[in-house]
């Protein structure tokens, strides 16, 4: 089932800059840095990931290790917030970026003005734990009405949704489907957004889904003509590494 809170939105004809993990194509994802050169370049909206650390808090990176993101390793379930915060989540992209550590949510929901939105992805698990400081978190920096929770596990979601009832949901998947608002339907929850790879709809499917009360925010969309695409297909917003090439892009 849809929520249809989105229909809102769906009248509004300005289409969201979604940051994907900040400006990840040009600072270290899902770092400060990366968020505050979003919101520099013109993003409506950022978009992160966060896993479950040992110790339960929420911290925000894409992998379910630090291997490739920053200079330690390891399996962040295994490892506890103090351990992870000691890491340098900057170098590997770049010198000019060195100290850069993992920020915890708490630290981007600072960070993040009140009119932006924040599109968290759950990249671990469902657990109690999770659940009970993602409501923490959002009840505490007043964010439920203005972050969106996705994940490729809709068992997850659900049982999100469950627990925190103004919970606005987001369905990721891949899949070229008839009617990509029926798996709102499915999923036996309010949906506020479908989050689809982008060459998976067409302008009619983005209308079909807007017209049902849908947000439809597809990922990740960086090239220039693929971009121009997504824009003229009328999609509710855009998840893109470039938030400054979308910008120019709508602007034109």
């Amino acid at each position: 089932m849809s929520d249809k809170s989105g229909s809102e939105h769906a009248t509004n004809a300005k289409q969201l800059i979604i940051g994907h993990r900040g400006a990840a194509g040009e600072a270290p994802e899902n770092t400060l840095a990366s968020f505050r050169l979003a919101l520099e370049q013109g993003a409506d909206a950022i978009e992160l990931d966060i896993h479950e650390t040992a110790d339960g808090e929420l911290i925000v990176c894409h992998d379910h290790t630090v291997d490739r993101t920053t200079d330690g390793s390891g399996f962040i379930e295994q490892l506890t917030m103090e351990e992870l915060r000691r890491l340098d989540a900057g170098s590997w992209f770049d010198e000019r970026f060195a100290g850069e550590r993992l920020p915890l949510l708490a630290d981007v929901l600072a960070l993040t003005p009140p009119g932006i939105m924040i599109n968290v992805e759950i990249k671990c698990g469902y657990s109690a734990r999770l659940s009970g400081e993602l409501q923490r978190l959002l009840k505490e920096y007043d964010r439920l009405a203005t972050v969106v929770v996705s994940s490729f596990g809709h068992k997850t979601l659900h049982r999100l949704k469950r627990d925190i009832p103004e919970l606005r949901i987001g369905l990721l998947y891949v899949g070229g489907f008839v009617h990509h608002a029926r798996l709102a339907e499915l999923s036996d929850m309010e949906v506020y957004s479908l989050h689809p790879h982008y060459l998976s709809m067409d302008a009619e499917d983005v209308a079909q889904a807007v017209s049902a009360g849908l947000q439809v925010y597809p990922y990740t969309v960086n090239d220039p003509v693929h971009l121009t695409r997504a824009v003229e297909a009328g999609f509710s917003g855009i998840i893109t590494d470039y938030p400054a090439r979308l910008r120019e892009i709508l602007q034109r």
